[in-house]
């Protein structure tokens, strides 16, 4: 079942893209996997598919799949109320994209999708936040929603504890470059939260959130987590029912996973 109340009174837009600029000071190549998590679903299921956007957070990936493909729909699914009402507003007047608050973790969470099947299911920088048995029972879930053909993608940290030497040098250059972004003024996940929290509109959904959450603007929610390396999702996900898989992008730390039905 999805919802259609849409709150007023806020600069969808502005919070669209401040929540982008906040990701991107975590990740400056966040684009870049988008780009080509876009071109495989091209590839492999066409230009009019019907999307499923895991996660969905204020519905980024949705944003640049129904720009990319004026015949794509989207089902964003997420828990957080603050980023769901940014989603709402963002995406008032557009017909193609729908949104459902659901729980991953409840094992009945797909029952609420819209529809019954999809061409492709989408998430970036979201599926860590569940600990690794969550995550292994919703890849078998998503398997359970996808068509036979049809193609998953996650772009998550997916970290190599076999590189310690690489792994330290990209960690101080990227927190050098933080803290020089910092100085400019640059969001980072505490400050925005701070500002959703004091904004008019989104504070009531922001209370909401945090206690759902249990903590209202650190970096470290109440979640187990888990930090899996690449090799773990491509066994787990080869278990839960996919024919092929494999990375089609990886930066130091991250890499996009892809699994075909």
């Amino acid at each position: 079942m999805t919802e259609t109340i849409t709150p007023v009174g806020a600069d969808w837009r502005a919070w669209q893209a401040s929540w982008d600029r906040q990701q991107e000071w975590y990740m400056p190549d966040r684009e870049e996997r988008f780009r080509v998590m876009l071109d495989m679903v091209e590839a492999t299921v066409g230009e009019a598919p019907r999307v499923l956007d895991l996660a969905c957070g204020t519905g980024t990936i949705s944003d640049r799949l129904l720009t990319r493909f004026p015949g794509a729909t989207s089902t964003g699914v997420d828990l957080d109320p603050a980023l769901l009402t940014i989603a709402r507003g963002h995406f008032a007047n557009e017909p193609r994209a729908e949104f459902v608050t659901a729980d991953l973790r409840d094992p009945d969470w797909a029952g609420k999708l819209p529809h019954a099947s999809y061409d492709a299911v989408l998430t970036a920088t979201a599926l860590h936040w569940l600990n690794s048995d969550a995550l292994a029972t919703l890849y078998g879930q998503v398997a359970g929603v996808l068509r036979d053909g049809g193609v998953f993608m996650n772009a998550d940290h997916m970290p190599d504890p076999s590189t310690p030497r690489i792994n330290a040098a990209e960690r101080a250059f990227r927190k050098a470059r933080q803290e020089r972004e910092r100085s400019a003024g640059v969001q980072d996940w505490v400050d925005w939260w701070q500002a959703v929290a004091a904004d008019e509109v989104l504070g009531g959904p922001a209370a909401e959130r945090f206690k759902i959450f249990n903590n209202p603007s650190t970096d470290n929610n109440d979640h187990d987590g888990n930090d899996e390396p690449l090799a773990w999702h491509v066994t787990t996900l080869r278990a839960a029912g996919f024919a092929e898989v494999r990375p089609v992008w990886c930066s130091a730390t991250d890499s996009l996973v892809l699994g075909l039905k």
